[in-house]
């Protein structure tokens, strides 16, 4: 695979395949938060926690305006696939324990475990957003803007998760794109659209073939 393509794939999980908050940070920084912020905060938790099953298309850029698309398919708990187009011969999958990498072009696997993630708070039932999330002002009330960042460990980066008021998604609160920043400022967004929740998805969508056996990718 290209190494640019392959860095933008990164970069867009940066957050999600490199962090954790240590428990002694957490505690302070929830304390601080608002009766107001901790409520909106509650209502993205309780929003994610209602999807059963989810799909949308999306599209994934980079600082330079170079985009890459595909299909995202969710399953709670802890599943999930980023199916990229056919011209990326590349898949991101977690079967609810780990969340996977798997270059088809290499033939490489790279692994972490999700519980290690912001984007646990979407995978992982048992986190809590308001734990180590951040709630970030908007001009916009419809729009709830969520920052996940160790002010410890800058090189981890920084994930914001973005929400907006739906009346017909799952708790009236739809994930609409999250923003990543990694330790080298380099910045790429994943915009999601045509939610489709409820969908059938069976547990064999998220799993996949080992590319260190096989060239083929799954379908």
């Amino acid at each position: 695979m290209n190494s640019l393509i392959k860095r933008t794939i990164a970069v867009a999980l940066a957050g999600a395949t490199t962090f954790a908050l240590p428990t002694a940070l957490v505690a302070p920084a929830a304390a601080q938060q608002s009766a107001a912020n901790t409520a909106e905060l509650d209502r993205a938790v309780r929003a994610l926690r209602a999807i059963t099953t989810l799909k949308a298309d999306f599209t994934q850029t980079d600082r330079n305006g170079s985009t890459l698309t595909g299909v995202l398919t969710l399953k709670n708990p802890g599943k999930i696939r980023f199916e990229y187009s056919s011209d990326v011969n590349m898949l991101v999958v977690s079967d609810g324990r780990s969340l996977s990498m798997v270059d088809y072009d290499v033939r490489q696997v790279e692994r972490w475990p999700i519980r290690n993630s912001p984007l646990g708070a979407l995978l992982d039932p048992n986190r809590d957003i308001r734990r180590y999330g951040t709630l970030r002002p908007n001009s916009t009330r419809d729009l709830l803007s969520i920052e996940v960042a160790d002010p410890e460990r800058p090189e981890f980066g920084v994930i914001t998760m973005i929400f907006v008021a739906n009346a017909s998604a799952p708790g009236g609160l739809q994930l609409s794109s999250w923003v990543s920043l990694d330790s080298q400022n380099q910045r790429t967004t994943v915009r999601l659209r045509n939610h489709r929740y409820g969908v059938a998805v069976a547990d064999s969508a998220f799993t996949f073939r080992d590319p260190r056996r096989t060239t083929r990718r799954p379908r």
